[in-house]
This record gives structure tokens, C-alpha cells and sequence, in this order.
């Protein structure tokens, strides 16, 4: 069960897919050859990625338990839900309904398309209680509805965290820290999304891409990120950075190779 001070959020949803598409720094000279063979989007990587941030998500390792998971946890983004926490105020939420009523024209959840297009952008239920919390546990019954969840997320999140890590020719490690920020704090123009976060860490040390220390950048992105995290009440509890990432970055497990411990919130963790 979520809290506010263990959500993440995004902001400017809207304009994140067109963002990435467009952006100039995608491709940095020299990424190509310090690009690694091994990925986050490798499968065994991805699974712990998945597992990482349900552990600061939901206080689970269980990520697949969560397609059915739907609350609103009262931080201004009306209902979070799902995999990855999309949420009926920034969007995503929109998005990923809109594309299971194309797959799957009159399922459950398609009577609501009117009004999660009216409350986006707000905390707002309007049109949506008393029966959406439990019409989206029941499309998650549905493997066409847990599909689509598994795309939205790659989609908005996960490949774009992967393509700009590659691109900056940073390890597992790495493109997980840049898939953990953007799930939180999306890719929009304020100052604390995530292409603003890596433009400080920028600022301060350069990626392996550009001939910078893989290990320097990573610190300087990190405390970025916390910077970032403080700025708003719902994130400012940084340990999903302080006691998990930092600590597998002071190991020196740039690949994130089993066994991993880590604490989120005070919980500990295990992979073997």
C-alpha cells in the first residue's frame, strides 16, 4: 500500500513522448562505441528493475501483483494505479485506457474515457466514482489490460530511460537510475523533470559518452535527483536513492548483479 511520501509522480506528461522523440541529446558524440552489450532491457535486468521499483512503489518485490493496484493517495494526481503508478490527473492514465479500449473496444473500463479526459490535470474524481477502483481490478483480470500496462510503461518510461543510458554509455546501473527518475518525475520543461535533473548532474561531471568517469557522473545524477525529490513534499523522502542506488554505486555494481540488498523507507530488500 502506497503513501504519499512513497509516490511517484509525473509532470507535463503530454509532452514527454514528442520531448524524447525531438531532443538533441539523445545521441552524444562518441555514445555508440561506449554503448554496454548488456542492458537493463536485458531480461533477467529488467526483472529487477521491475522488482527495485516496486520495492519503493508498493513495499513489494511482487511487481506482477500490482496491475489490479488502485488508490488515491491524496498527493494532487487523483487515482494512482497500476505497474508503474499511472495516475488519472497526468495522463498517462488517459493514454494507457485509451489504448485498451483499441485493443479491446467495450471493455470495462472504456465507459470512462469521457471522464479521465476531464479530470486530467486534476486531483478531480468526477465521473469516476464510485465504480472505477473496481472496474480497473476487474480489466486487470484481463491479460489484453495487463499487456497494455507492460506497453505504456516501455513506452513512456522504461525505453526512453534505456536509449538516453546507452546513449551516455552508461552500464545497468545507470539506466536504471535514469528509468527510477523519470518514472517519478516524468520529462517535462520544470526544473525538476528528468532531462532538467541530467542537465545538473551536466554540469558537474561528464558521462562515459563525452569521456567522463562512469562512477562521478552516476554520484553527480544522483544528487541531482535528490535536489530534485526535495522539492516537493510527496518525494522528499530520498532513501529509494540514499539506501538503495547509492549503495549498489559505492559497491561498485554497475551491471546490478545479484545478490542485492537495499533499504527503501527503512524496509530492507533482498534479490539473490
Amino acid at each position: 500500500m502506497k503513501h504519499p511520501a512513497r509516490t511517484s509522480r509525473r509532470t507535463l506528461l503530454a509532452l514527454f513522448g514528442a520531448s524524447l522523440a525531438s531532443a538533441p541529446f539523445l545521441n552524444p558524440p562518441g555514445a555508440a562505441a561506449l554503448r554496454a552489450a548488456a542492458g537493463l532491457d536485458d531480461p533477467a535486468k529488467k526483472e529487477i528493475a521491475m522488482q527495485l521499483v516496486s520495492s519503493a512503489e508498493n513495499s513489494s518485490l511482487d511487481w506482477k501483483a500490482q496491475y489490479k493496484y488502485i488508490e488515491d493517495i491524496g498527493d494532487g494526481r487523483g487515482y494512482t494505479a497500476g505497474i508503474i503508478g499511472f495516475c488519472s490527473g497526468t495522463g498517462d492514465m488517459l493514454d494507457l485506457v485509451e489504448l485498451y479500449a483499441d485493443r479491446r473496444p467495450g471493455n470495462v473500463l472504456a465507459p470512462y474515457l469521457p471522464a479521465l479526459r476531464r479530470v486530467n490535470g486534476t486531483d478531480s474524481h468526477d465521473g469516476l466514482d464510485p465504480d472505477f477502483p473496481r472496474d480497473w481490478a476487474r480489466a486487470a483480470r484481463d491479460q489484453e489490460f495487463r499487456r497494455a500496462q507492460d506497453n505504456e510503461r516501455d513506452r513512456v518510461y522504461f525505453n526512453p530511460a534505456v536509449r538516453q543510458g546507452r546513449a551516455d554509455g552508461l552500464r545497468v546501473l545507470g539506466q536504471f537510475a535514469y528509468y527510477d527518475a523519470i518514472v517519478m518525475h516524468g520529462d517535462g520543461t520544470d526544473p525538476t523533470s528528468f532531462r532538467n535533473i541530467r542537465r545538473r548532474a551536466l554540469n558537474r561531471a561528464r558521462p562515459p559518452a563525452q569521456g567522463g568517469d562512469e562512477v562521478t557522473y552516476l554520484h553527480a545524477f544522483l544528487d541531482a535527483r535528490v535536489w530534485a525529490m526535495k522539492q516537493e513534499e510527496a518525494h522528499s523522502d530520498t532513501s529509494r536513492v540514499d539506501t538503495a542506488q547509492r549503495v549498489f554505486l559505492r559497491e561498485g555494481n554497475l551491471d546490478l548483479d545479484p545478490p542485492l540488498d537495499w533499504k527503501v523507507y527503512g524496509d530492507s530488500y533482498h534479490i539473490g
